[in-house]
């Protein structure tokens, strides 16, 4: 079976109460759900994390290193995170990173992330739809290949 992975950083577990005004009110329990019902219809399965500990990102990708596919939404790790960079370089099956936010037009700081070069697609700034339109872009590159 296909399997793709929803992989969340630092402050995601708060989505629903966290800044409203930027990240909506959708908690990361109702994106999961959403993203899994996708997966299924599309005959996949979903395996969710979400952790604020750069390491457990790094290894719950090591762990799942024969996924078809993976959606990450670093959060600030992506401007500071070199070492998630290589995590996510190594993987053999494409990702894509995920902003809620535009965060090209937010501070500067959030303009760069260390994961855009390594990454297969970028989605930013569609609030939690994002999530969706991601995993519709990974469900439809695998099919390519199949």
């Amino acid at each position: 079976m296909t399997r793709y992975l929803l992989v969340n950083g630092p402050n995601l577990n708060t989505l629903g109460t966290r800044e409203p005004h930027i990240y909506g009110t959708t908690t990361l329990a109702q994106v999961e759900d959403r993203c899994r019902q996708i997966a299924r219809d599309a005959g996949a399965e979903l395996v969710a994390t979400q952790s604020n500990h750069e390491g457990a990102l790094i290894d719950f990708l090591q762990a799942h290193a024969d996924a078809d596919g993976a959606i990450m939404n670093p959060g600030g790790l992506a401007h500071t995170s070199i070492v998630l960079r290589d995590a996510v370089a190594a993987c053999r099956f494409p990702v894509v990173e995920v902003h809620i936010s535009d965060v090209t037009k937010r501070e500067q700081f959030r303009h760069h992330s260390y994961l855009k070069d390594v990454t297969a697609n970028q989605v930013v700034g569609l609030g939690v739809v994002g999530y969706e339109v991601a995993l519709r872009w990974l469900i439809e590159e695998t099919r390519k290949k199949k």
